[in-house]
């Protein structure tokens, strides 16, 4: 069995998000997120699940820096996982990097959605301001596919990634894998997120481990190194071998 990541196209969009909702529901943190971002409990329904794939499209027609990506095995070409990133290349002002806020809930919901997502953000603004970088919203796969390569393949994937485009990239882990990324070479920050009990909905606070992965380009130099130097630009991306380019 072979995994390949490829660039998601339209009509991928509904079994892209197979993986994701599958995989939150997987996830104790992910099932959480789901019951806060879409909460009422029928995001398998066919009706949500059409009108959040008409909101997909209409966002990929808007965004000019997020890019969706599937992984397929390509023993029979069906979607088994999928990944989520912004990669920030323009510089953007302070008006372009303000909170959207959560457009598509209303009141109560929409009040509790954005304080578990407006400290992700303004922890984003904290350290990376209007620096180039690339964010990682999720990886996602299929929990019958999960132990058999496909997570590997998108791991493996992001880290070529950050290699070729010479960017840094961020994200949020969950608790639960927070020790794979490690592993793989991931800088775990000091800075952590605390979603509070009450706002979850869960016994205790849960805290939210950040991780950045820095390109090869940087020498060895660490997340913090490159603030503390001013966001440096790295001297070249890694190099392609021969092979690649043919």
């Amino acid at each position: 069995m072979v995994h390949v990541v490829l660039p998601a196209l339209i009509p991928d969009i509904k079994r892209v998000y197979d993986s994701y909702f599958a995989a939150f529901h997987h996830d104790p943190m992910g099932e959480i997120m789901l019951n806060i971002l879409f909460p009422g409990g029928n995001v398998n329904s066919p009706e949500f699940r059409e009108e959040h794939a008409k909101g997909t499209l209409a966002w990929w027609h808007h965004s000019d820096s997020q890019y969706t990506y599937k992984c397929v095995d390509t023993d029979n070409g069906d979607i088994v996982g999928m990944g989520l990133i912004d990669v920030i290349l323009r510089r953007r002002s302070v008006e372009e990097r303000a909170f959207q806020g959560v457009p598509w809930l209303q009141g109560e919901a929409k009040e509790r959605a954005e304080k578990v997502l407006k400290p992700l953000h303004d922890m984003r603004e904290q350290l990376f301001g209007d620096q180039q970088y690339i964010y990682a919203h999720v990886i996602g796969v299929l929990p019958e596919h999960q132990g058999k390569q496909a997570g590997a393949a998108l791991a493996g994937w992001g880290l070529s990634f950050v290699d070729y485009t010479n960017l840094p990239m961020y994200f949020e882990a969950s608790p639960s894998s927070v020790g794979l990324y490690e592993k793989l070479g991931y800088e775990r920050l000091k800075e952590t997120i605390v979603h509070k009990a009450e706002t979850l909905g869960t016994a205790t606070d849960i805290s939210v481990p950040l991780m950045v992965k820095m390109p090869k380009s940087a020498g060895g130099m660490s997340f913090y190194e490159w603030k503390e130097k001013g966001y440096p630009k790295f001297n070249a991306a890694t190099p392609v071998s021969k092979k690649q380019k043919l």
